[in-house]
């Protein structure tokens, strides 16, 4: 049987069936539609529960009736199917209500709403374009991630466990009051009307406070992943007193907002114990006087004293949860923030994988200003004929990165189009663009995974023999034969480290190119590829790259001129536009930029400008 529950929800089964919406209760409900049989289940499963608890009171009621109204030898023939009740219920029927309870809240929701909440909001956050992420720390990211599934799910338990169990607790007991006598329901009435004012009143104050605690902790969060993410720049730098600082803030406005939620905590607690107080004093006081004028028997005395202890304790319950389910809405509407953003680059209803037979690639009359005025690209146009080998030479700023990120479709182009091979990437899928160029970045980052699947990366269905040969092109493979890990694997099996921190510079280099060599894409850009190599691991792989360029369109982007100069032509970036173009010889004839930047070279780098 648990193995049933168990299954019933496959948490990676399925992508999100749309973007996650924005408003509170349509993201919840986003959710919880999709398990709304489970949360159906447990409402009913908690229904049995409350008329189970709200039934034996009334059993024992008239048992003690029947104790004090029968001679002592009669009492078991008189009470025996009384008895025998009262056991059924609480041996019988509430273990298994309980029972019922506990399997669809352990066995399903618990395991399966929850990572199916992480793993949902993980597949739309991580189709985000490049902005989102640069904008925010990954850690927080991460974090909320992470907290979302846990919150949204206990949340939603929380509600319907506790505060519907005492809500259908309070109506079924008050049906039992009412056929006794209804002056017995006045003070539960007013008792209920006092609670739910009290609640008015103090709810909104600590979901306000939790909301804040859920932004401050997140922050927290994000500052403290952000110094152990850097933690070379902050040991190079002897600063730690000044991250302590920067940390230091974030843990001060935690604790602040901390201080303040648990005031009202403290009031709701203060408050909750006087009104428990007044509902027991109130309903026992009653139940008395009715019993002394004859009105009600001794067995609704005795009925309504377990009652109203039943309802206290409950109120008591609900108190601690109602505080729980604040800060866990708190953290679902902060984590709301960034997951329920609506994807801010996705393909045209009508896009087409990208077909590249040639490798063409044209921008025409192309202007991007990362959403300002202007600025970084301005009417450029440029024709790259297929299986040309094109260098980008600009000083940092004047645009070469963002033209290459423009033609991987990291973000949309304002004005103008960029076509390969005469389609125009605005119109096919990001990642058809993309499979058909491969990239090696002057900021090498690996995942922290095996080297194999680090490689592997660039082809899953490449085999061991393939990755094998992929490294030895690279020259990588002498390096990665002498690794290990902490955990004993070596060679292709070591894992590097987060961002691939156990390796060199030139050792991730080494990597990214040995997966774009296997990636074997029609169109190679190569932004700095050599720049974390030493001279003599630079000329080696620039023999492998010389191989891995022909019959491919390149654009390389370098400040170390020496290494582009044998390209087919340059294309001279300023501010944004071209401002010459040719080869090497032609431009140092022509005496122009180029040629300036060319004389000025220091050690074969670009001089800043003064």
């Amino acid at each position: 049987m648990l193995r049933y529950f168990e299954t019933i929800i496959v948490p990676t089964a399925r992508e999100t069936p749309g973007d996650p919406p924005e408003g509170l209760l349509n993201f919840y409900w986003f959710f919880v539609r999709q398990a709304k049989g489970l949360f159906i289940a447990l409402l009913f499963a908690s229904l049995l529960v409350a008329i189970a608890d709200a039934a034996i009171p009334v059993l024992m009621g008239r048992l003690v009736e029947v104790l004090t109204s029968t001679p002592k030898e009669e009492v078991f023939a008189e009470a025996s199917g009384l008895i025998f009740g009262l056991i059924v219920l609480v041996l019988v029927i509430r273990p298994l209500v309980t029972t019922l309870q506990g399997v669809v809240l352990n066995q399903s929701i618990a395991p399966g709403v929850t990572n199916m909440v992480r793993w949902q909001s993980h597949w739309h956050v991580i189709r985000q374009n490049i902005s989102f992420f640069q904008n925010d720390f990954a850690g927080r990211i991460g974090s909320r991630i992470l907290e979302i599934g846990h919150t949204l799910r206990s949340s939603v338990v929380s509600i319907i466990s506790v505060v519907w169990y005492l809500a259908a607790l309070g109506v079924i007991t008050s049906a039992f009051l009412a056929a006794a006598s209804w002056w017995l329901v006045l003070p539960v009435a007013l008792w209920t009307l006092a609670y739910i004012g009290f609640l008015i009143l103090i709810v909104p104050q600590i979901r306000r406070g939790s909301k804040g605690i859920a932004y401050a902790r997140s922050e927290m969060v994000g500052r403290i992943v952000d110094s152990y993410t850097n933690i070379m720049t902050v040991k190079l730098f002897a600063r730690p007193e000044e991250e302590d600082a920067f940390v230091r803030e974030s843990v001060d406005k935690h604790t602040a907002r901390m201080i303040v939620q648990h005031r009202w905590l403290s009031l709701f607690s203060i408050g909750l114990a006087i009104l428990s107080g007044l509902l027991i004093a109130g309903t026992t006081w009653v139940a008395v006087q009715l019993w002394v004028t004859g009105a009600v028997g001794i067995d609704v005395v005795a009925m309504v004293l377990p009652m109203t202890l039943q309802i206290s304790g409950t109120s008591a319950r609900v108190a601690q949860e109602i505080t729980q389910i604040s800060d866990q809405v708190g953290t679902v509407h902060e984590a709301m923030d960034t997951i329920a953003k609506p994807l801010g680059l996705t393909d045209t209803p009508a896009a087409r994988p990208l077909v590249v037979t040639e490798g063409a690639i044209r921008f025409d009359n192309v202007s991007f200003h990362y959403g300002r005025k202007g600025g970084i690209i301005e009417n450029l146009s440029l024709d790259i004929k297929p299986g040309e080998r094109i260098g980008l030479v600009g000083r940092s700023g004047a645009g070469k990165s963002t033209l290459m990120n423009l033609l991987l479709r990291f973000y949309d182009i304002e004005s103008g189009r960029i076509t390969i091979d005469g389609q125009d990437v605005a119109h096919t899928t990001q990642a058809s663009i993309r499979q058909h160029i491969s990239v090696v970045t002057q900021d090498t980052s690996l995942l922290h995974r095996s080297i194999h699947d680090n490689i592997a990366y660039g082809r899953r269905s490449a085999s061991r023999a393939e990755v094998i040969e992929a490294a030895r092109q690279a020259h990588a493979i002498d390096f990665i034969e002498q690794l290990t890990d902490w955990n004993g694997r070596s060679g292709f099996d070591a894992h590097v480290g987060e961002r691939g921190v156990k390796l060199s510079g030139g050792q991730r280099q080494r990597i990214a190119i040995a997966r774009v060599i296997l990636k074997n894409a029609p169109i190679l850009i190569l932004d700095e590829a050599t720049s974390a190599l030493d001279s003599e691991v630079e000329q080696a792989i620039q023999t492998s790259l010389e191989g891995l360029m022909q019959g491919r369109t390149v654009i390389a982007i370098a400040h170390r001129l020496s290494t582009i100069a044998a390209m087919d032509r340059l294309v001279i970036l300023d501010k944004g536009r071209i401002v010459e173009q040719g080869t090497h010889a032609e431009l140092l004839d022509l005496g122009g930029h180029y040629a300036g930047l060319w004389a000025r070279q220091s050690g074969g780098f670009l001089e800043a400008e003064g």
